[in-house]
């Protein structure tokens, strides 16, 4: 065999502008391959001495030289080239193909070496600070199921067996303007009632919530319709003042309310229109947002369990959804929402007498909104912080699910969007500004603080966000970029499993939505971890106030659409969310790399993932909502 010294960077000689024999180039195709197969089995640390012959010491640069020897060393009876120019030729390409791959050796061996020291440790770590949230996570909603289950289904704890509950005198009449004192003698066995109707700019369902609120069932002389109007839209108040004229020309006792600014939104209309003397006469005030519409006998429901427990403050019943079946969207919102109800609420109710009010479809004891403090307008959720206040004073909730009240969905992903950012980002801005009140507090238990601390807000409202997006859309597909690092199987599979399972039995009707849900949740974490850390840090958007947008009868009226609805991202910007576009853009590379060189285990998963982020991101969900863009 002969040796051929290979000068390093030799420039090409003039044999190479010859033509090549064939042979010749079959033996550079088949090198080129070669070293392209040894930089791949570098990189996926499997080695150079993993491969036949002798090892390769890329790691320690390698001179063209070496690499031929090393070249003739593992590949016996194959020279290099022929004597004469064509050698000469071959010697100066089979020089840039073995310098190109001991290039690419070490660059592989060098993002092996970071991969191990760095990446790989801080990726490991927060595997482990993902799977311990996911045990606190499993837990508490392993807890809330089995409590939610045997104290209703089980145990038949009904409310009406733990509250004394008695029904009220017979009306003949109703709100509807009819002469009480006939039908009800001793009328004043009826608590004064206040009804409140916060709204802004609702042109589409104010008329509903209105009508609905007149026509409760309670004697007229013992009620008080109070529409809270905020609009801004002088039109739209002057519908909504028309509105409480017609019904007033009616006998029904309705006072509507506007005041000189929006300062505190919704929590500062509703403690504008408690300073009015008639609203603090009352002895109980419902509240209804402006797309709620009670049923006629829900205060004859509701209220016998105010007045005969005296330490109760609040009962609050449950939603139902009139739009549900408009679109995918709606129907995963009632999925979840009916989780909150059957699970959440129940059990807050069954075993602490404490839960966060939902903000509408309650009532409450006017008495124990005073001694709270009143509404206060410091976080976007003003029902939730008079909640918490209200049970430090040893106040006790009462959830009644057998009592629902018509209500609508967000059907446009824009107004669900900013629903979700209100909600998340107020509930972790509560914990911030509540928690030292909690600790110190001496009028509760150390039980009730560790229920409000630990599970009601740490669990529910911190973790629960985080972990969704940061375990399952970041982390896992990370992992497989990182072979050192591997997830248990329990924490990959049996934890989610079991919460999905959990979800599912109190939704049997909706177990075939369930691989939907997940994924749609998924999406949606992301912004709600971003809400619930806008929250904690108090950043910009803390404060962030948008309605939520009702579209009332024109749902079913114009909105016929399939369950997946394209809402052509080109007419308007707003459509298109850029975030959720370049987290489907990552999901998609570590999908697949992982299908053409890792593993192959989690890439059918990440791809659906970025799917639905895609969907998402390009406006493909929901209906197509009036546009803002001129």
């Amino acid at each position: 065999m002969r040796n051929l010294q290979v000068k390093p960077r030799a420039e090409p000689p003039k044999g190479l502008n010859r033509k090549i024999p064939a042979y010749q180039n079959a033996s550079v195709t088949v090198c080129f391959v070669f070293f392209l197969v040894l930089a791949h089995q570098v990189e996926r640390g499997a080695g150079p001495s993993s491969l036949p012959g002798k090892p390769f010491p890329f790691q320690n640069g390698v001179e063209e030289a070496s690499c031929c020897k090393l070249r003739s060393a593992t590949i016996p009876n194959f020279h290099l080239s022929k004597p004469g120019a064509e050698g000469r030729g071959m010697e100066g390409l089979w020089g840039r193909a073995l310098a190109s791959a001991a290039s690419g050796g070490r660059v592989a061996a060098a993002w092996a070496a970071v991969r191990a020291r760095a990446v790989a440790p801080a990726l490991e770590a927060a595997v482990w600070v993902c799977l311990a949230m996911s045990v606190m996570l499993v837990l508490e909603v392993c807890y809330m199921s089995v409590v939610s289950f045997v104290a209703v289904k089980l145990l038949r704890r009904v409310p009406e067996r733990r509250y004394k509950w008695e029904p009220m005198p017979s009306v003949g009449g109703t709100g509807g303007g009819k002469d009480e004192e006939e039908a009800v003698p001793g009328g004043e066995a009826f608590p004064l009632v206040l009804v409140q109707i916060p709204m802004y700019n609702e042109r589409e369902v104010y008329k509903l919530s209105i009508g609905a609120a007149c026509a409760l069932t309670w004697p007229s002389n013992r009620i008080i319709i109070q529409v809270l109007d905020d609009s801004t839209d002088p039109f739209i108040k002057e519908l909504v003042e028309l509105e409480c004229k017609d019904w007033a020309s009616k006998k029904i006792n309705i006072k509507y309310e506007i005041r000189e600014s929006r300062k505190g939104y919704k929590a500062g209309a509703l403690m504008k229109g408690m300073e009015h003397s008639y609203a603090q006469e009352c002895d109980f005030v419902a509240i209804f947002d402006a797309d709620f519409q009670p049923e006629p006998d829900f205060l004859l429901r509701t209220v016998p369990f105010l007045v005969h427990n005296p330490k109760i403050a609040l009962v609050q019943t449950r939603w139902e959804f009139v739009n549900y079946d408009v679109c995918l969207m709606t129907r995963i919102q009632k999925m979840s929402l009916d989780y909150h109800f059957k699970v959440e609420q129940e059990s807050g109710s069954s075993m602490h007498a404490f839960f966060g009010f939902n903000g509408t479809a309650g009532v409450w004891r006017v008495s124990a909104i005073s001694e709270a403090g009143g509404w206060k307008d410091r976080t976007t959720v003003e029902d939730m912080d008079l909640a918490v206040r209200a049970s430090l004073k040893g106040w006790q909730f009462l959830y009644v699910g057998d009592i629902r009240v018509k209500s609508e969905l967000p059907s446009t992903l824009k107004a669900y969007r900013h629903q979700q950012h209100r909600w998340t980002c107020g509930a972790t801005n509560l914990f911030r500004k509540m928690a030292p009140d909690i600790v110190r507090s001496k009028g509760v238990s150390v039980w009730m603080k560790f229920h409000l601390l630990y599970s009601f807000f740490f669990v529910r409202r911190v973790i629960a966000p985080i972990l969704t997006f940061l375990f399952y859309c970041i982390v896992i597909p990370l992992s497989v970029m990182v072979p050192e690092v591997s997830i248990p199987v329990w924490g990959m599979f049996y934890i989610p499993t079991a919460i999905t399972i959990m979800n599912a039995i109190r939704n049997p009707w909706s177990i075939h939505m369930v691989p939907i849900w997940i994924l749609f949740e998924n999406v949606m974490s992301m912004h709600r971890m971003r809400a619930a850390l806008t929250g904690l840090l108090e950043t910009m958007y803390v404060d962030e106030w948008v309605v939520t947008q009702k579209l009332g009868d024109h749902v079913r009226e114009k909105l016929e659409v399939p369950l997946l609805t394209p809402v052509k991202p080109t007419e308007c910007v707003e459509r298109i969310y850029v975030p959720e576009i370049l987290v489907a853009f990552y999901l998609l590379v570590c999908a697949s790399y992982d299908f053409v060189l890792g593993a192959g285990r989690y890439y059918l998963y990440i791809f659906l993932q970025a799917f639905a982020f895609l969907l998402l991101g390009f406006g493909f969900v929901g209906t197509a909502g009036p546009c803002s863009c001129p």
